[in-house]
């Protein structure tokens, strides 16, 4: 028995039971998994899977129990060159990282740049997909980790750790009535109007949902999208107003755009680290939690992945209170 073979029937089992598949995602061909699989269930005296003529049908209740094992055996694995490559300060490596388009687009450019210079070798693979999204690659194994926001309770599915709150902002064209008004923005006021926000503003348990349903109203939901520079294009298409991050308004958007303030009217938002419980943490991505979270604390970080150690994360700061994100918040706003 050997480690290929278990990545192999893992790999089968993850892609659904196809082999093709299978063999695209661990770099290998169908004839080499198909062998080391018959070698393997050979030396099992047993079958790992079912089969359907020349295809596989089902995992076996034998075969379950050897795919629960083979996980931790790879893991460990993996735990082990992951703690050799830290003891030997190495800087090579991989990092897949699952964030929303907004983080990627603009909060990670610069941390991630910062790394790079400390972590030449480093090779990063940075997945922009929709909030939900980003927890199903997490949690299927597909990416080391996670950054996603919640306005609620913190993630599941790993270790989250806070790294900074945030609050959501309504654009609208220069000229538009509500640039206009002489007092505070109201929900009521947004309810009379299309509004453009990105894709989680469908679902029902939405945060932007509940705030309307809590005062009586319905929001009129005419466009969505995952990325915010979208968001802000149908803004000036004429769609509606729009509703985005704070982090993603820069100081080009003030020349066609005014930044409206919605503080009272959303609930705030952090934006989460999700970590594995079980894998050693590399020093590249307690570096890049640190780069984006300064008030991080990397031993502290280490104690609670190793296990050693119950979360006390100190409370995540203001998006805008720290250094140029605070002077570039403040400029936009002020636009």
């Amino acid at each position: 028995m050997t480690l290929t073979q278990l990545r192999y029937i893992v790999a089968i089992a993850e892609a659904g039971l196809n082999i093709t598949m299978a063999a695209e995602n661990v770099y290998a061909t169908q004839s080499g998994i198909s062998k080391q699989l018959k070698q393997l269930e050979g030396e099992l005296g047993f079958q790992v899977f079912t089969r359907r003529g020349k295809s596989l049908d089902s995992i076996t209740p034998a075969g379950a129990q050897v795919l629960e094992r083979a996980r931790i055996i790879l893991n460990e694995s993996h735990n082990i060159r992951a703690l050799a490559a830290n003891l030997r300060a190495e800087s090579r490596g991989e990092l897949a990282l699952a964030t929303t388009h907004t983080q990627a687009r603009f909060v990670l450019p610069e941390p991630i740049a910062r790394l790079k210079k400390q972590y030449p070798d480093l090779s990063v693979h940075i997945r922009p997909q929709g909030e939900s999204r980003v927890i199903s690659l997490f949690e299927s194994g597909e990416v080391d980790l996670a950054i996603v926001s919640t306005s609620g309770a913190q993630p599941e599915g790993g270790i989250a750790v806070p790294l900074y709150r945030w609050r959501r902002r309504a654009v609208v064209p220069r000229g538009h009535a509500l640039a206009k008004l002489k007092r505070p923005l109201r929900l009521a006021d947004l309810a009379d109007l299309p509004l453009v926000s990105y894709e989680s503003s469908l679902q029902p348990e939405s945060s932007l949902r509940r705030a309307f349903a809590a005062v009586g109203l319905e929001p009129n939901i005419a466009c969505t999208s995952a990325d915010a520079d979208l968001i802000k294009t149908y803004v000036l298409a004429g769609l509606g107003v729009g509703i985005l991050a704070e982090m993603a308004l820069g100081d080009a958007d003030a020349r066609e755009l005014v930044v409206l303030d919605i503080d009272t009217l959303l609930p705030e938002c952090i934006s989460w680290l999700v970590l594995r419980r079980d894998r050693v943490l590399r020093s590249y991505v307690a570096q890049l939690a640190r780069l984006v979270a300064p008030q991080l604390d990397e031993s502290e970080l280490r104690r609670v992945v190793a296990g050693h150690a119950a979360p006390s994360w100190p409370k995540a700061p203001l998006w805008r209170e720290s250094g140029s994100r605070g002077r570039r918040a403040a400029a936009v706003h002020a636009a």
